[in-house]
């Protein structure tokens, strides 16, 4: 299959997006590794078990030499998108997208990787970090209780499918564990704080309003989940990540 240029939809730093008909066409770099491609299909096939309803995968190909997934296309819009050309109302939006991020940890699949085993593997990857800082962020991490709840891992408004009937879809869920729906929370918030740190804090409000928990046991998941974003080694990203994790309350 050949792909034409134009029909790119996305793209990212290993990857480019294409809308090929009713597929999407996730196409990878050839230094992407053959494992992480295999698994990310597996995790979304994982999900379809839930009774959530995702676009599902339909395959795993080569195309052009490059690893490549087939999945559902779904018609919409992204949250993202309706977020930034409609401010006005943006408490609503978020409203919408708590819901739904509860509704994701909501099931369980007992078959995913567990958060915590997934964060330890990224913090002791990270040789950018001193031994000691290392160690306190994983005695952090032992410290936090063991759910077992879906966790996105890489939830946030670019990943939601608006529908024109307003059905939300959840998509790319290559980062998906069963966990912590706290440490998931706190991913969120770093990836608003990237970006806007207005919304990243309305983001906090409510999700701690609709699920009745407090801000400040988000918050101890924020330096762990900094150094786990801090492994997918984005330099524009490297500094403010840092400071998070300086803020760990040794103890």
């Amino acid at each position: 299959m050949k792909l034409e240029e134009s029909s790119i939809i996305v793209e990212r730093r290993y990857k480019k997006v294409y809308r090929c008909g009713g597929s999407i066409l996730k196409v990878f770099d050839e230094t992407h590794p053959k494992s992480d491609v295999f698994n990310e299909a597996l995790l979304t096939a994982r999900i379809e078990e839930t009774e959530l309803d995702i676009p599902s995968v339909k395959g795993v190909s080569r195309i052009d030499g490059k690893w490549a997934i087939e999945i559902e296309y779904k018609e919409g819009k992204t949250l993202e998108e309706m977020m930034q050309s409609d401010k006005e109302n943006s408490a609503e939006y978020m409203n919408d997208f708590v819901d739904l991020q509860l509704r994701v940890h909501s099931q369980r699949s007992p078959l995913l990787t567990r958060m915590k085993d997934k964060l330890t593997r990224q913090i002791n990857s990270l040789k950018i970090l001193d031994a000691t800082t290392r160690y306190e962020l994983l005695a952090q991490l032992d410290r936090m209780p063991v759910h077992n709840k879906v966790c996105h891992g890489d939830f946030n408004p670019s990943n939601v499918i608006v529908g024109k009937n307003g059905e939300m879809y959840v998509v790319d869920w290559a980062h998906a564990t069963q966990g912590n729906a706290s440490g998931d929370a706190a991913m969120t918030y770093l990836l608003f704080a990237l970006k806007d740190q207005d919304t990243a804090d309305l983001y906090l409000k409510t999700f701690c309003k609709k699920s009745d928990t407090a801000r400040q046991y988000v918050q101890q998941w924020l330096p762990i989940v900094a150094a786990a974003q801090l492994a997918k080694e984005n330099e524009l990203e490297k500094e403010f990540l840092m400071r998070w994790i300086d803020v760990i309350d040794y103890q």
